[in-house]
């Protein structure tokens, strides 16, 4: 885990300070809320519903059990009592006081952590695969070069003043599992036919009002040229940029308008003037950066495999959490755990201070003092001896995250809807908690299999509707809330967008039509092997529309 420097210290301190004063005077009221906005945007401090939000940075979803207990800590004396995982691998606070802002931004400073570009026209919190360092598919550990890219990126003073704002991604895996296809820009970590190191590059990928699949602009970039060629990029970007009007201005649109082959040559034009220059990384600077992510000391334990097998046997929820919610790891004496924040009827991505605590004493006790928190929502131990899985299980049940429902249709994104958000037209979480409560078997949702539902409250797609197999979008209509529903889409490594499907449905009537939709899929898919998006991807849109339709068809 990175650790800061003198350099970061000090930087982190001094934007502490200038935010404290900037919040005294918008409390003395010499400054209007609108003079203040531009200076909380800085800091990850937005004006909600009820009140403001507070967004803290955690990059690539990388914590410890330090940093954790702080976040609960701040969650206790300063919210109430719970904090929100978010897609970006952040976590948000929706109720503090803005005159106790300052005050948490000093204790996370204490632990190494801030919330500085978490908002506003700037490059976002660099995201990564939840199982970086631990993934038995992994090329390579993509989180130096998420590293390398956050320091990169901070306060860049060439692009603090984008036209809007951009999303990096990097996975190292042929399983995508950090959705790098739906960001400004995606880096595949991969290695060429001599064993070198070096990214496949996507640009232009997005979701909100018009969501957009990346384009490859390069299929093997040289490790020591990241930087350059992500300057390129962004330099393109910024010149050209649409600022004229902000739904217009992401990437994505400008690859859309100039086209995949001018834009590249563009960046690769840019690129030729950067490369070999003050941007190239050195070797050495690379691999220091790597020294801070070296794999724990991960010594032999062959007992897990005995202890597993006994553990299945004495106890059901154990084998179904062991069967969901584990990994293989690349070490076979370890695993990977994901401890679901899904529980049934529960807020998706919420943990309280409570849970933070403990799950922070469970990292340190069992994982090697390593948490991580995943664009689902969700918090991963990387590194647990299978010899262990059972005390981590035992721990979680009595805090109530054992719940097995990894990747099933209950493990449901939900963005915080217009329960607090300004911009929604319409609730997620309600909508979220019933479509759990009504697949709470989990006999049932194993017997529907992999299934990512995915719902956002408006076209901004926090939720990642779009990349939902199973999608829903909350729109309003004539003073009424109002669901529309995606099928198809992806966010792994072959990414698709989902298509509406018909007419939008009211909140009474949406649980039905997900049910019809589910129990359609079971009636047509080959066998109990046959995902529901490769169903979907066989069988086309047309007879779920028939099932969900068809009285109103009959009826016209």
């Amino acid at each position: 885990m990175y650790r800061y420097d003198e350099f970061d210290h000090t930087f982190v301190q001094a934007r502490v300070a200038e935010l404290r004063d900037q919040v005294e005077r918008r409390l003395a009221g010499e400054i209007t809320e609108d003079q203040f906005k531009p200076l909380r945007l800085m800091n990850g401090v937005y004006l909600q519903l009820h009140a403001y939000m507070l967004r803290v940075a955690i990059p690539y979803g990388t914590l410890s059990g330090r940093q954790m207990r702080m976040l609960a800590h701040i969650a206790r004396t300063y919210d109430k009592g719970y904090g929100h995982f978010t897609t970006r691998q952040n976590i948000q606070y929706n109720w503090p006081a803005l005159a106790d802002i300052p005050a948490i931004l000093d204790d996370l400073a204490r632990v190494e952590m801030h919330a500085i570009q978490t908002s506003g026209n700037c490059i976002r919190n660099v995201t990564a695969d939840h199982f970086a360092g631990a993934a038995a598919d992994e090329v390579a550990d993509p989180r130096p070069y998420a590293e390398i890219l956050r320091q990169w990126s901070s306060v860049h003073p060439e692009f603090s003043y984008l036209p809007r704002k951009f999303k990096i991604a990097i996975t190292g895996a042929e399983r995508d599992r950090a959705a790098i296809q739906v960001h400004d820009i995606g880096l595949h970590l991969k290695k060429d036919a001599s064993g070198t190191l070096g990214f496949a590059v996507y640009v232009g990928g997005g979701q909100g009002r018009t969501p957009m699949i990346a384009k490859k602009i390069r299929d093997f970039l040289p490790e020591a040229d990241l930087l350059a060629y992500c300057t390129a990029i962004l330099r393109v970007y910024n010149l050209n940029g649409r600022r004229d009007n902000k739904y217009k201005a992401r990437i994505k649109i400008l690859v859309h308008e100039t086209g995949t082959a001018e834009l590249t040559r563009q960046v690769e034009a840019e690129f030729a003037h950067l490369k070999d220059g003050e941007l190239t990384l050195p070797e050495a600077d690379i691999r220091a950066i790597e020294a801070y992510f070296a794999p724990p000391a991960l010594v032999a334990r062959p007992e897990g495999d005995a202890a597993v097998t006994q553990a299945r046997l004495d106890s059901r929820g154990f084998a179904d959490w062991l069967g969901q919610n584990v990994t293989t790891h690349r070490h076979a004496d370890y695993a990977a755990v994901t401890i679901s924040l899904k529980g049934i009827g529960e807020v998706p991505g919420d943990a309280t201070d409570t849970q933070m605590d403990a799950v922070a004493d469970i990292a340190e006790a069992y994982g090697f003092d390593e948490i991580r928190v995943s664009h689902e929502q969700n918090l991963i131990l990387p590194h647990v001896a299978r010899a262990d899985l059972k005390a981590v299980y035992d721990r979680l049940v009595e805090i109530g995250l054992a719940t097995a429902n990894s990747n099933l249709i209950s493990d449901i994104i939900a963005c915080p809807g217009l329960d607090y958000c300004a911009l929604a037209n319409a609730r997620s979480i309600p909508v979220a908690q019933d479509i759990s409560r009504r697949f709470a078997s989990l006999e049932r949702q194993r017997e529907i299999g992999e299934l990512k539902l995915k719902i956002s409250g408006c076209i901004n797609a926090c939720g990642h509707h779009h990349v939902g197999h199973i999608g829903i979008l909350g729109v309003e209509k004539k003073g009424a809330e109002l669901y529309q529903i995606t099928l198809g889409g992806s966010g792994d490594e072959n990414t698709s967008i989902g298509e509406i499907v018909g007419r939008g449905f009211p909140p009474e009537e949406l649980t039905d039509a997900i049910e019809t939709i589910v129990d359609t899929y079971l009636a047509l898919r080959l066998d109990g092997s046959e995902r529901f998006i490769d169903a979907y991807r066989r069988l086309g849109a047309a007879p779920f529309k028939e099932a969900l339709y068809a009285g109103e068809a009959k009826a016209a």
